[in-house]
């Protein structure tokens, strides 16, 4: 069984590239973040074309979040139980279900802006809930996992220079303590390896040739509980994906099961 996270930043304008993508790839169930569209404008049709059905929760310009499967969708919740309001509303943010042997949450975390900002208090807030919620499924004994992106890097090691990132999100000591609660609730950290370079980053900022330098994050993680994480048997960062044309800022991260 192969599942992956992307962040395709837009899925309209990702399209055809996510098809191609799919097709290329095999991939049985695909965790999409910042949809970008609403529901009426979510590709059913031409996804189930190539196979797929698909569970949504977007509603609009900005956020959204989407479960693409091949082997079934059951289960499915909309929304983060118990999640936090940010200006009155909850954000498209998360959706589960169970797809074939494993159960999956893809998420997309609030950016947290900036520390003294109300979001960051909002992404806190969110990982509880995000932790509350997820804690069942964590310690049952079905393959598990929280596939997303986080925006957050687990340690120094995931960002190109952590010089660079002092005083801002996505390093902060208590964004990272969050990463930590969720997995004291029974999850780890899948690290995937990298096709290039040492580091298996997986956003790059458009800006300043960031790509082609390699000035990059690991922030797009898989997060699985131990029936999970014994089934792995390739992890990797698709690279490739980011080069070209109308790319995402964001690579697939791609995980095999043998399950």
């Amino acid at each position: 069984m192969r599942i992956a996270t992307w962040n395709v930043n837009s899925i309209t304008a990702r399209l055809p590239r996510l098809m191609a993508w799919l097709e290329s790839t095999g991939t049985d169930v695909l965790c999409i973040q910042e949809t970008k569209c609403s529901a009426e404008q979510f590709p059913h049709d031409e996804l189930r074309e190539l196979g797929y059905e698909a569970a949504v929760n977007c509603n609009g310009r900005w956020n959204g979040v989407a479960l693409l499967s091949k082997v079934g969708l059951a289960d499915v919740v909309t929304g983060l139980p118990g999640g936090p309001d940010y200006d009155g509303v909850q954000e498209p943010r998360a959706i589960a279900a169970t797809c074939g042997p494993a159960r999956v949450w893809s998420v997309y975390v609030p950016n947290g802006r900036e520390v003294d900002h109300a979001h960051y208090a909002y992404k806190l807030h969110w990982f509880e809930a995000l932790k509350t919620a997820i804690a069942e499924d964590a310690a049952g004994s079905r393959p598990f996992a929280v596939l997303g992106d986080y925006n957050v890097a687990p340690t120094d090691d995931d960002v190109w220079d952590p010089e660079v990132f002092v005083g801002a999100t996505h390093v902060t000591p208590a964004e990272r303590a969050a990463l930590a609660a969720l997995r004291e609730a029974g999850l780890s950290d899948v690290v995937p390896r990298p096709l290039k370079y040492d580091h298996p980053y997986t956003y790059w900022d458009y800006r300043q040739l960031a790509f082609p330098k390699n000035k990059g994050m690991r922030i797009d993680l898989v997060y699985g509980n131990e029936p999970f994480a014994k089934a792995v048997s390739d992890a990797y960062v698709d690279r490739e994906e980011r080069k070209g044309k109308g790319a995402s800022d964001h690579a697939p991260v791609v995980v095999d099961l043998e399950v």
